[in-house]
């Protein structure tokens, strides 16, 4: 028995396993100290918040005609886009979600690009009406209507407006109707996380004037504040304001050359509607900060968001706060700097 003992002793059994000399609390040494927690932002700014509204983001088309100014709600929107309908005039796309003013307008039609600037946020598109494959042409890229002609809730006509300007609408009515489930919209565009760090802030070239001419009929100005750290809008030479006096500004304005082509629609006048084409990429310019930097912009499809890269192709960041996206085209529009 003994020497059973003895041989078990040499043979090497569990006894003799090695064991570890490492301590204990090496491995969480080793982890170093917990990520910071990132406090939630606003998807369309990138402005933190305590909490974000989970509502979806509400996109109404508005008017840019000098009888509809000044406009109402512009100044509340997270993102305002500006695009060429017929004629040579612009109307705008207003996006709401951090934000919902008491009512917005003047409210009008639905036009063939508006799939793809909305599409990406997974939202509403408020709207007059319009014709009906423009009408599909929405809703097949999953975005849900809300169409005064169709007798949707949440329209009004406005005493002391003549047709077709007079009719606006009301935000909390028109996100009432949203569907059951419908959240906040993606994030769209990349914002900093620190102020005063986007791409065009700290790389780019100085500005005070960005004067951005979209058609023989349309130009808009945007003036460099730097006491209010914004640049503000003029339609034209002539300062642009919203129905209350406030002055329309902007953290970040992106201009997007775009290819810009008549459809086989026409307008009551006969005029052809024009289509600008996002799907696709170009060449633009990102202002942010007092600065500006040039782009190169792609979009996958009507579901995918922009994307805005520098010259070096890292992503661009915008700074925290509203952005306004012109949509210039690329055959008789133009942007300059000075």
């Amino acid at each position: 028995m003994v020497g059973v003992l003895v041989l078990a002793a040499c043979s090497g059994g569990p006894a003799d396993a090695p064991t570890s000399t490492v301590p204990a609390t090496v491995e969480s040494d080793k982890a170093g100290p917990p990520d910071p927690a990132v406090p939630p932002a606003w998807p369309l700014t990138g402005v933190p918040s305590d909490a974000v509204d989970d509502r979806p983001a509400l996109a109404v088309k508005i008017e840019n005609l000098p009888q509809a100014r000044p406009q109402t709600g512009l100044e509340q929107a997270d993102m305002v886009w500006e695009e060429v309908v017929e004629g040579g005039i612009t109307r705008f796309v207003a996006v709401y979600h951090s934000q919902s003013p008491e009512m917005v307008g003047p409210v009008r039609s639905v036009r063939p690009m508006d799939p793809a600037i909305v599409g990406p946020t997974r939202g509403v598109l408020a709207f007059s009406g319009g014709q009906p494959p423009f009408v599909e042409a929405v809703r097949d890229a999953g975005i849900q209507t809300i169409v005064h002609d169709e007798g949707d809730d949440g329209f009004f006509l406005k005493k002391g407006k003549r047709a077709p300007h007079n009719l606006f609408g009301t935000p909390a009515d028109f996100w009432a109707q949203a569907d059951g489930d419908r959240t906040a919209p993606p994030t769209q565009l990349r914002h900093v996380r620190v102020p005063g760090q986007g791409t065009a802030t700290t790389t780019g070239a100085p500005l005070s004037l960005l004067d951005v001419t979209l058609t023989f009929a349309s130009r808009a100005q945007w003036v460099w504040d730097a006491e209010q750290a914004a640049f503000l809008r003029n339609e034209g030479t002539t300062p642009a304001v919203s129905s209350d006096g406030t002055r329309l500004s902007a953290q970040n304005v992106v201009v997007l050359g775009v290819e810009v082509r008549d459809t086989q629609f026409k307008d009551p006048a006969g005029t052809a509607v024009p289509e600008t084409l996002l799907v696709g990429s170009g060449e633009g310019l990102v202002a942010s900060g007092g600065k500006h930097v040039a782009v190169t912009w792609s979009q996958g499809s009507v579901d995918e968001p922009l994307v805005l890269t520098g010259p070096d192709g890292e992503p661009i960041l915008l700074e925290q706060g509203v952005t306004w996206v012109e949509l210039v085209p690329r055959a008789g529009g133009s942007w300059t700097v000075s």
